[in-house]
Parts: structure tokens; C-alpha cells; sequence
């Protein structure tokens, strides 16, 4: 990608040095940022100080442009004005508030019952024409996401050298922050992971670099596993019609793995305030705020539970506000 080249050009390379040094991958920010140098390069080549004017021209909504690419934009801007400041340097930075707290894609939280036919449906998956290892890998990736928290990706490009069988420990390297940490995995997915290995071996893959290889030996694409996914979404729901049937992601089983952990810990009367740092540290968060992302629990189970803590909780998750309405 080619240098800066706008009046920002320095500032925008030191945002980016900044955000690298903290363990962001430079994909994070950097498109957005050369967007923007274009649109100051353009319209604004002789500026050099972030401007009301300036940030609310990018922020015109584009006539193709959807809901979450919008708010993209939006926070780059945020995070670049804030970075100005940092430096001692005048800026405009956008209200957090015009961002908003919602996300493009509202996640999924399954039900037990929703759950147990998805990974039947996986079960029952067939041979396909260039992969007949597949139909074995799926049902235990899918598993394995879910039951340790993990980002997608962090399951798909797990390495063999990574997870130990014996003591069922996970170092997950491949992170979104660039920063390991390890999991645990439990005694059944332990187990099921041992099995899958021994088919592996039978199969002679075992000597792939990943954990979940496809037939060439490379790690599978999240659009290959969502794909699957949503495929075996809909055989556990036939009865639905498609058009009216809810969409879903293979991220959504992190987001059910963090609510059911939440969910034990209240019923189980524990502080859910103190409780926190834990997951934070189990899902890969850099802070509490990430980690309450995550949260989505019915208003009604909160309210009624006695370990919800509201004023610490108010600290970490803004919307908790909101539930109590």
C-alpha cells in the first residue's frame, strides 16, 4: 500500500506505529486512513489540522454504502482525532455517540435446543467431492470454537504444535491482538480432539502444519466454514422457511460460549463484577470493555439475579443502563 500523502501524512504513519506497537494489526486502521488521506489530498490539500468541516464532508453517507461500513468510517475518524489530541495537537473528535454502541451484525444467541441440532447437522455431514476429510473436521472445529470462546480464526489456524492432547491446553498464537494465551480445553473435547487426531493419522495427515488442514494442507477459510455452518443451520430448521429463518454466524458461537459462561456464574451466585477479569483474560481481551461486548443475556435473567452488581457493572458496560428499562 502506497505512503501517505496528504497534510496528515506523518500523523497518520505515527497512528499507525502506535496501534502496531500495541499489537493491532495494521489492517485494522490503515485502509480506512488511506480513504481519508485521499479525501484530504483532494479536497483539503493545504491542511493540516482536523476540522469540524473537514470530518463531517467524509462522514456523508455514500449512496452504496451500508450501515456498518458507515460506522467504520466513523470510528477510524474518532480514533485519528483522538490520536491528534493525544499528541497536543488541535483536533475535532467525533462524538462517540454518533458511532453508537451496535454493531452491523446483530449476533445470534442460540438456545440449547438450537445448538444441539446444529452440531447434529454437523454430524451428519457427507463426503464431498474434493475434501472427504471434511465431514470428521467440522463437527469438531465447530465444537472446539464454542466450548473454548475462540475467534474463528483462531480455531481454523490452529497448528498441531500448538495443542497439547495430553493435558488439553490450546496456546492460541494466530490472535486478533497478536498476543498468545492459552486455554484449556474440557475433558470431553479433550477426548474428542484425541479421536479426531487418530483419524487424522489414519488418514495420513497428521503431518500438516494445522490442526483442521484442508486436503492441500492449508488452514480452511472463515467463508468455507460459515458457508457449512449455515448450511447445517438450515437442515435443523426445514420447518422454517429460509427468508424468515434468523442469520448466523460462526463468530455468534463465541458470543453464546461468553452468555453461558455468565449465565453459570449467576446462577451459581457469584459476583459477576469480580468475575469478569476472568473471561477477559480467557476470551483474549485487552480490557473489560471488549469482554462486555460479548454480553447477551436476556434483560429479565439479569434483573432477577441477585449477583449483578449494577453500579460496578455500569463502569464496564455502558448499555446496562439501557436493560434496566
Amino acid at each position: 500500500m502506497s505512503e501517505f500523502v496528504s497534510g496528515f501524512a506523518r500523523d497518520m504513519s505515527g497512528l499507525l506505529e502506535y496501534k502496531a506497537s500495541l499489537g493491532y494489526s495494521p489492517k485494522t486502521y490503515a485502509p480506512r486512513l488511506h480513504e481519508f488521506d485521499r479525501f484530504c489530498a483532494e479536497h483539503y490539500p493545504n491542511e493540516a489540522r482536523l476540522s469540524f468541516e473537514m470530518v463531517s464532508e467524509w462522514l456523508e453517507r455514500r449512496p452504496t454504502e451500508n450501515a456498518g461500513g458507515h460506522r467504520g468510517r466513523a470510528s477510524a475518524i474518532r480514533t485519528f482525532g483522538n490520536y491528534l489530541v493525544s499528541m497536543g495537537m488541535e483536533a475535532y473528535v467525533l462524538p462517540e455517540k454518533f458511532i453508537g454502541g451496535s454493531t452491523a451484525f446483530t449476533p445470534y444467541i442460540f438456545t440449547d435446543q438450537e445448538l444441539a441440532g446444529l452440531f447434529l447437522e454437523t454430524d451428519k455431514l457427507k463426503d464431498t467431492v474434493h475434501d472427504t476429510f471434511s465431514k470428521y473436521t467440522v463437527p469438531v472445529l465447530l465444537r472446539l470454537i464454542y466450548t473454548c470462546g475462540l475467534r474463528p480464526g483462531e480455531g481454523l489456524r490452529l497448528k498441531c504444535g500448538n495443542v497439547n492432547l495430553d493435558t488439553g491446553e490450546i496456546l492460541v498464537a494466530e490472535t486478533k491482538m497478536k498476543k498468545e494465551r492459552m486455554v484449556v480445553m474440557s475433558h470431553d473435547m479433550t477426548a474428542l480432539m484425541r479421536k479426531y487426531m487418530r483419524l487424522r493419522k489414519l488418514s495420513g495427515l497428521s503431518e500438516m502444519e494445522f490442526f483442521f488442514s484442508n486436503p492441500k494442507g492449508a488452514a480452511y477459510t472463515t467463508g468455507w466454514l460459515g458457508n457449512v455452518m449455515n448450511n447445517c443451520w438450515k437442515c435443523a430448521n426445514s420447518k422454517i422457511d429460509p427468508d424468515t429463518l434468523p442469520c448466523v454466524r460462526v463468530y455468534d458461537l463465541r458470543h453464546r460460549f461468553a452468555s453461558a459462561t455468565l449465565c453459570r456464574w449467576l446462577d451459581e451466585g457469584k459476583n459477576l463484577y469480580n468475575m469478569l477479569p476472568y473471561l477477559r483474560v480467557y476470551m483474549g481481551h485487552s480490557s473489560l470493555t471488549q469482554t462486555a461486548y460479548y454480553i447477551h443475556i436476556l434483560p429479565e435473567n439479569l434483573l432477577k439475579s441477585k449477583g449483578v452488581q449494577w453500579d460496578n457493572l455500569r463502569e464496564v458496560i455502558p448499555e446496562a443502563e439501557e436493560w434496566e428499562s
